[in-house]
C-alpha cells in the first residue's frame, strides 16, 4: 500500500504551519489529504475532517481508510465550525475557499477569537476583505507565507487572537515579509491595481472618484512595500 500522500504546494505550506502535536480540525476537508499527511508524518495525534457536503466527506473517509489512519480521524458533516467544539482542537485549517467565506465561518464561531487556537487560513480570493475582517475582529496575522502552483501564487496565513492594525495597502497585500515570493506577489498586486484604475479611467461620478482616490493611495502604499522589499535583497 502506498503510504505517502502528495500535497499541492499550498496545502503543504498550510500543513507546515500546523503546530507539532496539535489536535486539528480541517474545515472543507474534501479528500482529507492534509490531515492524512499530518497523521502519517506523526505531526498530529488526531484530526477532525469536516465538510458541508456528504460527497467530499465520503472521499475523506476513503482516503483515511486507504492510508490506515481512520481510527485517528473523525468525520463531521457540518457548516464551517458549527460541528466542532473549542475543547476538541488546538489548530484549525480553512483552505481553498474565498476570503469572505472564511470570514463568515470565523464570524459564526466566536470562540476562535477568545481561545488560543492556531488558525491556518488559505484564501483563494478576496484576501483584502479577509485581512480587514481579521483586524476588525480581534485577530492577528502572525505569519503570512506564499506558495506557487503553476502560474498562481497563494497566500497562507497563520492567525490567532490579538490586536492588529493594517493600512489599506496592508489589507490589500499583507504586511512586509521576507518570503522569497514576496516581490513577485507585490508586483502582481500592483498590476491588479493598475488594471482596476485603468478600467475606471472613463467613469465619472462622486463614488467613482472616491474609489479612484482610495485605489491610488493603496497603489502608492503597495509600491512603497515593493521598494522596501527590494532593498532587503
Amino acid at each position: 500500500m502506498n503510504k505517502t500522500v502528495e500535497l499541492t504546494p499550498r496545502l503543504r505550506l498550510a500543513a507546515e504551519l500546523v503546530p507539532q502535536g496539535a489536535r486539528l480540525a480541517d474545515i472543507g476537508t474534501d479528500h482529507a489529504y492534509l490531515p492524512t499527511w499530518l497523521l502519517l508524518e506523526g505531526r498530529i495525534p488526531s484530526a477532525i475532517a469536516a465538510d458541508l457536503r456528504e460527497g467530499p466527506l465520503a472521499r475523506a473517509r476513503e482516503t483515511a481508510r486507504q492510508y490506515g489512519c481512520g481510527d485517528r480521524m473523525e468525520f463531521r458533516l457540518c457548516d464551517g465550525l458549527s460541528g466542532v467544539t473549542p475543547e476538541e482542537v488546538d489548530a484549525v485549517v480553512i483552505a481553498g475557499m474565498g476570503g469572505e467565506t472564511i470570514a463568515g465561518i470565523l464570524q459564526a464561531a466566536p470562540w476562535v477569537r477568545t481561545r488560543e487556537v492556531e488558525l491556518i487560513l488559505q484564501p483563494m480570493s478576496t484576501q483584502p476583505e479577509l485581512r480587514r475582517w481579521l483586524a476588525d475582529n480581534g485577530m492577528e496575522i502572525r505569519t503570512e507565507r506564499l506558495a506557487r502552483e503553476g502560474d498562481s501564487l497563494y497566500v497562507v496565513m497563520g492567525v490567532g487572537p490579538g490586536e492588529m492594525t493594517l493600512t489599506p495597502g496592508e489589507c490589500w497585500a499583507g504586511r512586509q515579509s521576507r518570503d522569497p515570493l514576496r516581490g513577485e506577489y507585490l508586483a502582481r498586486q500592483l498590476s491588479r491595481l493598475d488594471r482596476a484604475l485603468a478600467g475606471m479611467a472613463l467613469a465619472r461620478g462622486e463614488q467613482v472618484e472616491q474609489r479612484r482616490r482610495e485605489l491610488e493611495e493603496i497603489r502608492r502604499q503597495v509600491a512603497d512595500m515593493k521598494e522596501e522589499w527590494q532593498k532587503w535583497q
